[in-house]
Protein backbone atom coordinates (compact mmCIF):
# COMPACT_ATOMS: atom_id res chain seq x y z
CA UNK A 1 0.00 0.00 0.00
CA UNK A 2 1.56 3.17 -1.13
CA UNK A 3 -0.06 6.81 -0.11
CA UNK A 4 1.00 10.17 0.40
CA UNK A 5 0.40 13.18 2.98
CA UNK A 6 0.71 16.77 2.69
CA UNK A 7 1.26 19.21 5.24
CA UNK A 8 2.53 23.01 5.68
CA UNK A 9 4.79 23.94 8.73
CA UNK A 10 4.50 27.84 9.45
CA UNK A 11 8.39 27.67 10.27
CA UNK A 12 11.32 28.47 8.02
CA UNK A 13 12.88 25.32 6.41
CA UNK A 14 16.58 26.18 8.35
CA UNK A 15 13.95 25.64 11.55
CA UNK A 16 11.93 22.84 10.46
CA UNK A 17 14.90 20.26 9.68
CA UNK A 18 16.76 21.73 12.95
CA UNK A 19 14.14 20.30 15.04
CA UNK A 20 13.07 17.41 12.53
CA UNK A 21 16.77 15.91 12.21
CA UNK A 22 17.58 16.19 16.41
CA UNK A 23 16.41 12.56 17.69
CA UNK A 24 15.79 13.75 21.14
CA UNK A 25 12.52 15.74 19.39
CA UNK A 26 11.42 12.04 18.21
CA UNK A 27 9.34 12.54 21.71
CA UNK A 28 7.64 15.74 21.31
CA UNK A 29 5.84 14.85 17.86
CA UNK A 30 5.92 11.08 17.98
CA UNK A 31 3.11 9.84 20.36
CA UNK A 32 3.92 6.48 22.27
CA UNK A 33 8.19 6.76 21.67
CA UNK A 34 9.27 5.37 24.78
CA UNK A 35 13.12 4.39 23.72
CA UNK A 36 15.57 5.03 20.92
CA UNK A 37 18.65 3.20 20.82
CA UNK A 38 21.72 4.21 18.31
CA UNK A 39 22.41 0.60 16.64
CA UNK A 40 25.00 1.19 14.12
CA UNK A 41 26.39 3.74 12.00
CA UNK A 42 26.98 7.65 11.96
CA UNK A 43 23.78 8.93 13.06
CA UNK A 44 21.40 10.15 10.20
CA UNK A 45 23.69 9.01 7.64
CA UNK A 46 22.70 6.43 4.64
CA UNK A 47 22.88 3.05 6.43
CA UNK A 48 22.91 4.04 10.34
CA UNK A 49 20.30 1.64 12.30
CA UNK A 50 18.35 3.26 15.16
CA UNK A 51 15.71 1.14 17.68
CA UNK A 52 12.39 2.73 18.28
CA UNK A 53 10.28 1.37 20.79
CA UNK A 54 7.09 2.35 21.02
CA UNK A 55 4.34 1.72 23.72
CA UNK A 56 0.41 2.11 23.80
CA UNK A 57 -1.12 1.07 26.56
CA UNK A 58 -0.14 -2.55 27.25
CA UNK A 59 0.58 -3.15 23.64
CA UNK A 60 4.65 -2.61 22.63
CA UNK A 61 5.73 -2.11 19.29
CA UNK A 62 9.55 -1.90 17.54
CA UNK A 63 11.09 -0.57 14.90
CA UNK A 64 14.55 -0.80 13.00
CA UNK A 65 15.01 2.55 11.56
CA UNK A 66 17.57 2.09 8.50
CA UNK A 67 18.74 5.55 6.78
CA UNK A 68 18.41 4.99 3.21
CA UNK A 69 18.96 8.31 1.76
CA UNK A 70 19.52 11.62 3.28
CA UNK A 71 19.88 14.98 1.62
CA UNK A 72 18.68 17.54 4.12
CA UNK A 73 17.26 20.01 3.72
CA UNK A 74 15.31 18.68 1.33
CA UNK A 75 14.97 15.04 1.57
CA UNK A 76 15.46 12.31 4.45
CA UNK A 77 14.45 8.50 3.37
CA UNK A 78 14.26 5.59 5.71
CA UNK A 79 13.19 2.27 5.91
CA UNK A 80 10.93 1.08 9.05
CA UNK A 81 10.88 -2.44 9.94
CA UNK A 82 8.62 -4.18 12.55
CA UNK A 83 7.26 -7.25 12.99
CA UNK A 84 5.78 -8.68 9.71
CA UNK A 85 5.78 -4.71 7.85
CA UNK A 86 7.99 -3.28 6.09
CA UNK A 87 7.31 0.47 5.66
CA UNK A 88 9.59 2.58 3.29
CA UNK A 89 8.81 6.32 3.67
CA UNK A 90 10.04 8.97 1.27
CA UNK A 91 10.17 12.57 3.32
CA UNK A 92 10.57 16.32 1.14
CA UNK A 93 10.67 19.09 2.09
CA UNK A 94 10.32 22.65 0.45
CA UNK A 95 10.22 26.23 1.63
CA UNK A 96 7.95 27.95 0.31
CA UNK A 97 7.60 32.09 -0.94
CA UNK A 98 5.96 32.91 2.76
CA UNK A 99 8.88 31.22 4.51
CA UNK A 100 7.14 28.47 5.12
CA UNK A 101 7.43 24.87 4.73
CA UNK A 102 5.71 22.00 2.70
CA UNK A 103 6.36 18.64 4.40
CA UNK A 104 5.27 15.85 1.69
CA UNK A 105 5.66 12.20 2.69
CA UNK A 106 5.55 8.90 0.75
CA UNK A 107 4.77 5.87 2.85
CA UNK A 108 4.70 2.22 0.72
CA UNK A 109 4.08 -0.48 3.70
CA UNK A 110 5.15 -3.89 2.08
CA UNK A 111 3.25 -6.84 4.91
CA UNK A 112 5.51 -10.01 5.43
CA UNK A 113 2.92 -11.78 6.37
CA UNK A 114 -0.71 -12.66 6.29
CA UNK A 115 -1.68 -10.93 9.64
CA UNK A 116 -0.22 -7.58 8.05
CA UNK A 117 -1.85 -8.05 4.53
CA UNK A 118 -5.25 -8.52 6.32
CA UNK A 119 -4.56 -5.28 8.38
CA UNK A 120 -3.34 -3.05 5.66
CA UNK A 121 -6.36 -4.06 3.36
CA UNK A 122 -9.42 -4.01 6.01
CA UNK A 123 -7.63 -0.33 7.71
CA UNK A 124 -5.70 1.31 5.20
CA UNK A 125 -7.45 4.59 6.39
CA UNK A 126 -5.79 3.83 10.40
CA UNK A 127 -2.21 3.74 8.64
CA UNK A 128 -2.71 7.24 6.60
CA UNK A 129 -4.01 8.69 10.10
CA UNK A 130 -1.14 7.76 12.13
CA UNK A 131 1.27 9.54 9.39
CA UNK A 132 -1.12 12.66 9.45
CA UNK A 133 -1.29 12.77 13.43
CA UNK A 134 2.32 12.67 13.87
CA UNK A 135 2.73 15.69 10.50
CA UNK A 136 0.08 17.12 12.93
CA UNK A 137 2.04 16.89 15.97
CA UNK A 138 5.15 17.97 14.48
CA UNK A 139 3.69 20.94 13.10
CA UNK A 140 2.88 22.01 16.36
CA UNK A 141 5.56 21.23 18.30
CA UNK A 142 7.61 23.22 15.58
CA UNK A 143 5.50 26.00 15.32
CA UNK A 144 4.21 26.32 19.01
CA UNK A 145 6.11 24.65 20.97
CA UNK A 146 3.69 22.02 22.00
CA UNK A 147 5.01 18.19 22.96
CA UNK A 148 3.08 15.17 23.61
CA UNK A 149 5.56 13.82 25.62
CA UNK A 150 4.87 12.64 29.17
CA UNK A 151 8.31 13.24 29.83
Amino acid sequence: MTYSSEIIVNVPLRKFIKLFDNVENMKHWQDGLVDIEHLSGDPGMVGAKMKLTYANGTRKMVLIETVTHNKLPREFHGTYTADGLVNNIENHFVELPNGSTKWTTICNYLPLNFKMRAMLGLMPNAFKKQTMKYMKNFKNFAENGQSVSNA
